[in-house]
């Protein structure tokens, strides 16, 4: 879902008044073992819903087809959120935005620090975060100089590799001769003993 999507959905979706909902992914034990024995455990969709101006009561469940129903724009950003993570660096790695900037920008459709760095100008600073987004930006241009370094010490480990490998070949052949010789060797002795 891109975020064009998203917006329509949000523009077009009634959320209810004092009502807050939330999808999100927890982790859950399964009733299956892996080989060692060990309890194999999968993600599966929640949704917690709270109510306005009362912090005792939340509702936090395995997500249903009525709740996504019920609340579609939180739904869609949920979505859009597990898309975006998986195309680039998570805000919460990112050490310079609090926990409140991070929800305030997944509200806005920015899930990571990528999404962070390409924001224009004028919206940096709409959101007051136009330090972050240079400082986004320069992570950005050090990973893409790291993931070059990373290619490059791949390949440096492909020579080696290959180098260990002729090496263990040229080691072979020397002992195949050294024994080709001793046979040789051990031949001529014997046909003069005869």
């Amino acid at each position: 879902m891109d975020f064009a999507t998203f917006e329509k959905i949000a523009n077009n979706s009634c959320s209810e008044d004092g009502v807050i909902a939330h999808f999100y992914d927890r982790v859950v034990k399964t009733d299956k073992l892996t080989d060692d024995g060990l309890p194999k455990f999968k993600l599966v969709c929640f949704c917690e819903i709270r109510i306005k101006d009362n912090n005792s009561e939340v509702y936090d469940q395995q997500a249903t087809k009525e709740k996504i129903r019920r609340f579609p724009k939180e739904y869609a950003l949920y979505l859009m959120s597990k898309k975006k993570i998986k195309e680039g660096t998570p805000l919460e790695q990112f050490a310079f935005l609090d926990a409140a900037e991070i929800e305030t920008l997944k509200l806005r459709g920015i899930f990571t620090v990528e999404n962070l760095a390409e924001l224009s100008e004028q919206r940096a600073e709409e959101l007051n975060l136009s330090k972050e987004k240079e400082l986004a930006y320069k992570f950005v241009q050090q990973a893409k100089g790291n993931l070059s370094l990373a290619k490059w010490q791949k390949k440096e480990d492909d020579y080696l590799q290959k180098i260990k490998l002729l090496e263990n070949k040229i080691d072979d052949l020397q002992q195949q001769i050294r024994m080709g010789n001793r046979n040789e060797k051990y031949s001529r002795n014997m046909s003069r003993r005869r």
